[in-house]
């Protein structure tokens, strides 16, 4: 009983608004239904029951993470390039596979630094995928590792070397694919969001990755992301340039663009107060003589639903298009990315909890988390079931120096290796046992049927009110 009070509680957590808490209320009775027909904890014991062949894989990804893949991590901490630019580091790791028996296509979905890595044994399904990163965030003082995605190839070679190894040794039918997504950090693109809709990921049956985490935790099932839903937009104004002691002669695009920050804060009372409108200017002119004549701002817009974004958006847009009307300016609106939520399943998320726990795992959060997708653009973890394993890895908060530091220690390396070990586990799980699969997809198709009725159900609740055409 404890168990299903634990995990409706965090279900209950992406409904961040009371308008979301009240049209979900039907969707989450017809959830909470779901959930008891899968019977999550008896599906765990069934799963974790003692298994040699399971156990055998994951040893040797612990091996692999011991003897090897741990310095590869620390090499690419040492050496962070940011997204886009992961040159290096696509290189260590993509000559790890290739050693490993894995066929490599570079470049794929027209991002320089992405690939697809094949083991070559590979037959078909279950098609087993391994998200993995490698991008550096950007700092002051340079590039560095301060979300560990440093560690996160690593963990998934380990995983996919030793399944690939077991599927050899068994002829077990199936396939395993290492997906190199760069640029998690960045924007634009949304890197997986682009893959994504180029295939790269067509035919996956489950994909898993892992992440750097303060705690050893797993989501709660449903539908949800991290850090809200997100429209990445960039405003660029364009004006004309003159003398700037005769700026009538002139389009001053710098007013303009200050003029979209001020429209902003005039209408923030008007919306919605979960939202968040959170933006820099980027090019503001380039010289105090003469009037600026292009001039951008890059904002990220967030709101708890996709659904509401939309009218903050609107918001904004008309924001942006009064100040180049204000200022006899003109406005280009990019809305360069979109990141939503994505489904998250307890068939998935359980097991991946308890075999953390079984292989070391660390600081426990026996409480499940906001249901959230396994990846940042809701791209893939909408349309694929999937997992992100959170061992505990650092005693430091997110996007830190001292997150970077936790990567070369004790902390890190136990949690990396945990991770490595749990992910070759479930993904063991999901290659061997038909009626495992068959519950996974029954609940991921579940729950994204309801998510549908979810997003229907805002549509009707969010109105707008009727402004009148003034006399």
């Amino acid at each position: 009983m404890m168990f299903w009070h634990l995990l409706l509680a965090a279900t209950i957590l992406v409904q961040e608004t009371p308008t979301e808490r009240e049209a979900a209320h039907d969707v989450l009775r017809k959830m909470g239904e779901l959930e008891k027909s899968l019977d999550a904890p008896s599906l765990v014991t069934r799963l974790t029951a003692p298994n040699p062949g399971r156990e055998q894989a994951a040893a040797r990804a612990r091996e692999l993470m011991e003897k090897e893949l741990l310095g590869l991590g620390d090499d690419i901490t040492k050496h962070p390039e940011i997204g886009f630019q992961e040159t290096r580091s696509v290189e260590k790791l993509t000559a790890y596979l290739k050693g490993h028996g894995f066929e490599i296509t570079p470049g794929v979905a027209d991002l320089k630094t992405a690939f697809v890595a094949r083991y070559k044994g590979s037959h078909d399904h279950p098609a087993l995928g391994v998200i993995v990163e490698y991008d550096a965030l950007r700092g002051t003082k340079g590039a560095f590792h301060g979300d560990q995605h440093s560690a996160q190839g690593p963990v998934g070679i380990a995983a996919a070397v030793a399944i690939a190894e077991t599927m050899e040794r068994t002829h077990a039918p199936g396939s395993i694919t290492v997906f190199g997504t760069p640029g998690e950090e960045m924007m634009p693109p949304a890197a997986k969001t682009q893959m994504f809709e180029a295939g790269v990921f067509k035919g996956i049956d489950v994909m898993v990755r892992s992440h750097s985490s303060p705690a050893t935790q797993r989501p709660g099932f449903g539908f949800g992301t991290c850090c809200l839903n997100i429209d990445g937009v960039k405003y660029t104004f364009s004006g004309a340039p003159s003398h700037q002691m005769m700026p009538w002669n002139g389009r001053n695009a710098l007013e303009a663009v200050i003029h979209l920050f001020v429209n902003i804060d005039a209408v923030r009372a008007s919306i919605r107060p979960e939202a968040r409108i959170q933006g820099i200017i980027t090019e503001g002119g380039a010289a105090p003589n003469v009037v600026p004549d292009r001039t951008a701002a890059d904002f990220y817009i967030r709101y708890p639903d996709e659904i509401y974004l939309e009218q903050v958006r609107e918001f904004t847009d008309n924001a942006a298009r009064a100040a180049a009307l204000a200022t006899g300016t003109k406005v280009k609106i990019d809305n360069y990315a979109r990141l939503r939520d994505g489904v998250s399943a307890a068939s998935l998320s359980e097991p991946a909890f308890a075999y953390m726990k079984r292989y070391g795992g660390t600081k426990i959060d026996e409480t499940p988390g906001k249901p959230q997708g396994y990846e940042e653009t809701g791209s893939v973890s909408s349309a694929i079931p999937g997992i992100g394993f959170s061992a505990a890895t650092t005693n430091a908060p997110y996007h830190t120096y001292e997150m970077e530091t936790d990567a070369l220690v004790e902390v890190g390396h136990q949690g990396f290796v945990v991770d490595a070990q749990a992910m070759t586990a479930l993904l063991y799980d999901f290659l061997t046992r038909a009626d495992y699969r068959a519950a996974v997809l029954k609940e991921f198709d579940g729950i994204r049927v309801l998510f549908d009725e979810y997003r229907e159900s805002l549509r009707k609740v969010y109105g707008k009110p009727n402004v009148p055409e003034p006399k």
